[in-house]
């Protein structure tokens, strides 16, 4: 599967970010559109495998699907650049500034909307029949799936913000997880493996994804679903936006670099069998060129 050994891919993910923040605003609006309308045809894709076979962890399987394809074309999400671009701050890298990282934040949130926006459009259309007729089993599904977690949680006031947030918490620590793994391989079905399962526990746990509720919430308003564009922002999109970001950068961003990239070396005296272990130092290998770092 030719692995890539951790400090080799701490560096990668670091490079990934640097190239995020200097990548064209032309780009980085394609790359991130691109990104929110496939992942949003996954989260549609899954739904209707559940609705149509009563097996939600069927669907949960397949849904990494569309998590793979946009990352192997290059395609990025607001969940991923929360994770990798900060990484390039924190490494100082030259011309890297906290405005540059705001940037691509806010390039890549407005890319993705606007993607899975326009997906929501074409499946409320696909699920009236133009809107000529009542939603489909799937259309109902979604309506309920935004009532659910929107009301639902508001139902329970600070308590049920706090489940929102750590649900967007633990979500991203997956998906994140995800979004390194396709960097532990340099093969294609190495990346597809280790994309496929953080991202499935992801899906089949109900954690909040900021870019799949972009397509999940608004399909659901549009299908007659009983919560309103308030209830979807203040009741999810922002919290998950806000437990995403913690998620990603503590549990997966910052874990890793602290651990495989800015390792300390040993201290203390060396076992008395190996005298050379105690000046060995556990740096890890070089960091890889720039060309070896999928953006």
């Amino acid at each position: 599967m030719a692995y890539v050994t951790p400090a080799e891919f701490a560096a990668k993910m670091i490079d990934a970010g640097e190239a995020k923040v200097f990548m064209s605003t032309r780009d980085t609006l394609i790359r991130s559109f691109m990104a929110g309308a496939i992942l949003a045809l996954a989260a549609a894709f899954a739904v209707t495998i559940t609705v149509n076979t009563g097996q939600p962890l069927l669907g949960a399987l397949l849904f990494p699907v569309g998590f793979c394809m946009l990352y192997l074309m290059g395609f990025d999400l607001l969940t991923g650049v929360f994770t990798l671009v900060p990484l390039a701050l924190i490494d100082r890298r030259p011309g890297v500034t906290a405005r540059g990282v705001l940037r691509n934040w806010g390039l890549v949130f407005v890319g993705n909307f606007a993607g899975a926006l326009v997906v929501a459009v074409f499946m409320a259309i696909t699920f009236t029949a133009g809107f000529s007729e009542d939603p489909n089993p799937v259309g109902q599904k979604l309506g309920q799936i935004g009532e659910s977690r929107t009301v639902g949680y508001a139902a329970h006031g600070a308590a049920g913000m706090l489940t929102l947030f750590v649900r967007a918490v633990m979500c991203n620590w997956m998906v994140s997880t995800g979004v390194v793994g396709a960097m532990m391989s340099t093969s294609v079905s190495g990346k597809v493996i280790s994309m496929w399962m953080p991202i499935l526990v992801f899906f089949y746990m109900g954690f909040e994804h900021s870019i799949v509720n972009m397509f999940l919430f608004p399909t659901g308003l549009m299908l007659g679903g009983k919560f309103t564009w308030a209830d979807y922002f203040l009741w999810n999109e922002i919290p998950t936006v806000v437990g995403n970001l913690v998620g990603g950068l503590t549990f997966v961003g910052a874990t890793l670099y602290a651990t495989h990239h800015r390792t300390a070396p040993a201290r203390g005296p060396a076992p008395a069998a190996d005298p050379a272990m105690a000046t060995q130092d556990y740096r890890g290998s070089e960091a890889p060129s720039r060309d070896e770092c999928l953006v």
